[in-house]
């Protein structure tokens, strides 16, 4: 069955930060903002919340090949994260824009744990239909989906790139 594809304006990005917002029951001490999906929402997420400390991780999961769903439970390779010390004993919001699988985003949030950080994530979408683990769910969402969301800072990608990419990792 084909995947439904929703296509976002800024204007409806902005409406899922405003809803995303009063969600936060406390103050964090400092962000990981998860490339490349997580790097605008945390921005604006940093700015409007007034958080300094802002770090960013990149994770790497081997290619996903058609219909071989032993991949996806695959070793995460962290190009890049935060030294361990710049995440002890501070509140961090692991921010992206998608929880599909929640591969990534669980990689990151675990790790930042690992440092002696206490990792909180947000997203902008979660979509539990595509989710790997069970009943656990982002501590902070927008909304929920059961589309391939296509945020507006990807749509220069060109149609033919995103239709035909394979999804990302979420």
């Amino acid at each position: 069955m084909p995947m439904r594809h929703e296509f976002l304006s800024w204007d409806e990005v902005d409406r899922l930060i405003d809803h995303l917002i009063p969600q936060f029951d406390l103050e964090f001490d400092g962000m990981v903002m998860i490339t490349r999906g997580g790097i605008i929402p945390g921005g604006m997420l940093a700015e409007a919340l007034g958080i300094t400390h802002v770090l960013t991780a990149a994770v790497n999961f081997p290619a996903e090949m058609e219909r071989d769903y032993s991949r996806l439970f695959a070793w995460p390779e962290f190009m890049q994260f935060p030294e361990d010390e710049l995440l002890e004993a501070r509140r961090i919001l692991v921010v992206d824009d998608v929880w599909g699988s929640g591969r990534t985003i669980t990689a990151v949030r675990n790790r930042v744990g690992s440092a002696g950080g206490v990792p909180y994530t947000g997203v902008l979408h979660f979509n539990p239909y595509r989710n790997l683990f069970g009943t656990a769910r982002p501590d902070y969402y927008a909304a929920v989906t059961d589309a391939h969301i296509v945020y507006p800072w990807e749509i220069d990608r060109g149609p033919d790139r995103i239709l035909g990419a394979p999804m990302g990792e979420g």
